[in-house]
């Protein structure tokens, strides 16, 4: 790729992971737009809707990170059509407080703009999430 060459949203969503999966949030953040919209949906711990890269580390990988040993999301089917990256994945990771675990199916829902994500959709089984924490 030259330095001229925007990646194609699917590899941009891929880099998020494995910056995650590191847990290196510097190069998570900078996969993320300076205006990223990133929900997490209804009923899950951290629901919400976060803006700017920092803010979204901050309320969401940061939390994860203190209340969950082993947080991961593994990603392992992409849907791409243009600027929308679906990816379908799993939760793993033991509750701090608990000691339960979860291994949750979920599906993301990314756009991709300039190389950068610019909105973000969480869909997944939050009772079994909130189960293992209780």
């Amino acid at each position: 790729m030259t330095r001229t060459e925007i990646p194609s949203p699917a590899d941009v969503v891929r880099r998020q992971y494995l910056a995650s999966a590191a847990g290196d949030l510097a190069a998570l953040r900078a996969t993320l737009a300076p205006d990223v919209e990133w929900t997490e949906m209804a009923g899950f711990p951290l629901a919400g809707t976060y803006r700017t890269p920092a803010g979204v580390t901050s309320n969401v990988m940061e939390k994860l990170g203190a209340e969950w040993d082993d947080w991961t999301a593994h990603d392992d089917t992409y849907v791409a059509d243009g600027e929308n990256v679906v990816v379908l994945a799993r939760y793993t990771a033991v509750n701090k407080a608990t000691g339960k675990a979860i291994d949750v199916r979920v599906a993301h829902h990314f756009t991709v703009r300039g190389g950068l994500i610019v909105r973000f959709e969480q869909f997944t089984d939050t009772a079994k999430v909130r189960d293992a924490m209780a």
